[in-house]
């Protein structure tokens, strides 16, 4: 193994975010162990990461003694399962635990920063599950990096300016003056990998804010209207109403309003500064890294549009 190469296994990296670690890994020359469920039915991905050199595991988390196993042949372990499996990363830890080798862990974090904000009950609950499985690692003592990624820049330009319609209306959440971090999925990727090997980020906490992904919705529409030569009607919904709307609609439903109001209203992923000696900041730390910017980011959707993303709140 080359003198900067890290074994590393990733779980969830069929998931929506986590395919893009799988191949920012792979490309960084690192051999990468992808752990899947025996039943999986994204054999297309599976195929295409075997294809790209990853080792592909199956078993469940429940087996302890599979998982003890596996990351004893590893460095570094990085969770990427969704939501509802949040507190199946105990087991992870355990068998972390049990192997007594792993130089970094990266639980499943890749939000806003949930040590630092406080957001409406819906996601507060979401969030306060996330910061049990911190205070797990950190009460362990497993060596680890907690990752604010901010909002999927793809996910969102989908979500908010439906790139792929023909309507001319656009729903705005606020005022549409609140700053937001959207950062490009594949550069999530590659930040993640490079922190996860990084001496200077262990047991710290990394947020990805580069300064050219800050942008309010305002300005993210205004960019879209000069590049498309279209004019929108900006349909408002006020923060009153969203906050109605996380007490009143159905589980998830109720998340995604919390989730709207945080971001899109408080601008809870940049209304703060960095302090460094509580933070790193990816950017600033991997200068040679060139984020995609906004307007970038506009322009895959304009010359080369990615398929609608699936949900991932």
């Amino acid at each position: 193994m080359a003198k900067n190469e890290s074994k590393i296994v990733i779980f969830g990296g069929t998931g929506y975010i986590g395919c893009y670690l799988v191949k920012a890994s792979l490309n960084l020359g690192h051999p990468t162990y992808v752990y899947s469920r025996p039943n999986s039915t994204k054999t297309d991905l599976l195929n295409e990461f075997r294809s790209l050199g990853a080792k592909i595991v199956t078993g469940e988390l429940d087996e302890h003694e599979k998982l003890a196993s596996l990351i004893k042949e590893v460095d570094v372990v990085i969770s990427v399962l969704a939501y509802p499996q949040v507190f199946d990363q105990l087991k992870i830890i355990d068998a972390i635990k049990v192997a007594g080798n792993i130089k970094r862990f990266l639980p499943s974090d890749f939000g806003v920063e949930e040590d630092r904000v406080s957001v409406l009950p819906p996601f507060q609950e979401f969030l306060d599950k996330k910061k049990k499985i911190r205070r797990a690692i950190e009460a362990a003592g497993i060596p680890y990096t907690f990752v604010s990624a901010n909002c999927y820049g793809a996910y969102f330009v989908n979500f908010l300016l439906h790139p792929h319609d023909k309507g001319e209306d656009i729903i705005v959440y606020g005022s549409g003056e609140a700053k937001v971090v959207l950062n490009y999925e594949a550069d999530i990727g590659y930040y993640t990998i490079r922190v996860a090997i990084d001496p200077r980020a262990c047991n710290r906490t990394v947020i990805y804010r580069p300064s050219t992904n800050i942008v309010s919705q305002l300005e993210l529409i205004s960019f879209w209207e000069k590049k498309t030569g279209r004019e929108f009607k900006r349909i408002y919904v006020s923060e009153e109403e969203l906050v109605r709307l996380s007490t009143t609609l159905p589980y998830p439903e109720n998340i995604k309003a919390s989730i709207l109001h945080a971001v899109f209203t408080k601008g809870d992923t940049a209304n703060f500064d960095i302090v460094e000696n509580e933070y790193l900041e990816a950017s600033t730390m991997y200068q040679d890294l060139k984020s995609t910017t906004i307007e970038e980011l506009l322009d895959i959707f304009l010359h080369n549009p990615p398929k609608p993303a699936l949900a991932a709140f």
